[in-house]
């Protein structure tokens, strides 16, 4: 399972490269494209725990005036869905 996401960033709020830090210490990865950042997932990962990360980056974002948004795919052949 992956999950990807996009940042919009504010005039008004942290400096992009705050935001990209703070994403990289919850354990996403800078890339490139139509994503800001990808977090891969072990292959015991469900979509409560991407429900849960999503969580956790809302906490850490808060106050620092971005808008998010999450995408969570099966990778390759894993489309199992607990």
């Amino acid at each position: 399972m992956l999950t990807y996401i996009t940042v919009t960033f504010s005039s008004e709020g942290k400096r992009p490269s705050e935001i990209l830090d703070a994403l990289r210490n919850l354990g996403f990865e800078p890339t490139k494209g139509n994503y800001d950042g990808i977090f891969k997932w072990d292959k015991n990962a469900t979509l409560d725990d991407a429900i849960y990360l999503a969580d956790k980056v809302h906490a850490t974002m808060k106050g620092m005036n971005v808008l998010m948004k999450f995408e969570t795919v099966a990778e390759g052949n894993d489309t199992s869905e607990e």
